[in-house]
């Protein structure tokens, strides 16, 4: 059960899609129970056919209540199939929790962070209800676990993986990207992804870099924030940003990049980065990365190897970082795809069939 799934963009559904591939290379036939999140939906019912597991779509309708109807009568049914039930995304911890009353199977919760760290009473008193009613707990890091501390129960830390044949750089030109050093953000420009953070650094970034130029790309969503801020601070000519792009277009302007940056800020909601998935996809390119202290973004680099953690509102933290990368970028590369590597999906998904009774 997922609130989240490809081909539309998310690290829940990105982690969903692969435990469950990895779960059928391991002999396990697996279904997915997933919400429809395009109106035509062709472009996910040709994803669906696709794949080695059965994918079931809650419809979209015009009156929510009837997508939440339909999602518990699809639970029951994956209850009524099922071994072991796994749950992933807020939407799907309630439904399980509540077909859990009345069905017993195995149940696993995967916490990516946001799910335990709303700021709305009623609905983390909810969540926590929920998850106290599942066998196993699952946070994809440190951090999101230290969020669970008033759940009173055991936690188990796996953090997410990366399959790595999908960013092998095969036939994948490098792109030209204006600026030295490039620095570049991957992912939907919000306050939880950090860009707003970095261009504020930029001013200060500038008089040590003077042609450092910085790479937004991802679903614009908060952009038009980000742009009036770096006008008014002087650095408008400095940022660009790409929007969404193909995957291959993705690895290409990767490839152009000297430095990752993931400055990640949480939201006034509780919206937090629980992983930093993205981190890891620049690194299996040899890309170092620079992200932020206080978020799980900590468990995705290995400090002053993989890339450098730093407090995001410190000026001179970044320039240091940066410096020190750009003076030892053959070392950080090696590293980089070394610490990718442990990553990969092939190791994670032991980690999860330990769990299993």
């Amino acid at each position: 059960m997922t609130s989240e799934f490809p081909p539309q963009p998310g690290g829940i559904g990105n982690h969903a899609l692969h435990l469950a591939l990895n779960l059928s290379n391991q002999g396990y036939q697996v279904s997915v129970i997933a919400d429809q999140r395009e109106g035509d939906h062709r472009e996910e019912l040709a994803f669906d056919q696709d794949l080695p597991v059965r994918v079931t779509r809650i419809a979209l309708k015009r009156h929510r209540l009837w997508m939440y109807v339909d999602r518990i009568v699809k639970t029951i049914q994956g209850f009524k199939q099922a071994e072991i039930i796994i749950a992933t995304g807020k939407f799907s911890l309630w439904s399980v929790a509540f077909c859990s009353l009345f069905y017993k199977r195995e149940t696993l919760a995967v916490i990516h962070g946001t799910e335990v760290n709303f700021k709305t009473p009623w609905l983390r008193q909810s969540i926590a209800m929920s998850l106290k009613r599942f066998d196993t707990l699952v946070a994809v890091s440190n951090y999101t676990k230290s969020l669970m501390g008033h759940i009173q129960k055991e936690v188990v830390v796996i953090p997410n993986g990366i399959d790595l044949s999908q960013w092998q750089t095969e036939g994948i030109l490098k792109a030209t990207l204006q600026g030295y050093p490039v620095l570049t953000t991957v992912g939907r420009v919000s306050t939880r992804k950090g860009q707003l953070q970095v261009i504020k650094l930029l001013p200060a970034l500038k008089q040590r870099f003077p042609d450092l130029h910085y790479h937004c790309v991802g679903i614009p969503t908060e952009a038009d924030a980000c742009r009036a801020q770096a006008k008014a601070l002087g650095v408008a000519d400095q940022v660009t940003f790409h929007g969404a792009v193909p995957e291959s277009s993705l690895k290409s302007l990767l490839l152009a990049t000297d430095v990752f940056v993931m400055l990640s800020t949480e939201s006034e909601t509780g919206d937090v980065e629980g992983f930093g998935i993205a981190i890891l996809e620049a690194n299996a390119l040899g890309i170092p990365a620079i992200g932020a202290k206080g978020c799980g973004i900590e468990d995705a680099i290995s400090n002053y190897k993989s890339g450098i953690v730093i407090n995001p509102k410190e000026n001179l933290e970044i320039v240091e970082a940066i410096d020190t990368i750009l003076n030892n970028m053959d070392s950080y590369k090696t590293k980089t795809l070394e610490w990718a590597s442990s990553f990969s999906w092939n190791k994670i998904i032991l980690d999860y069939l330990k769990l299993f009774k």
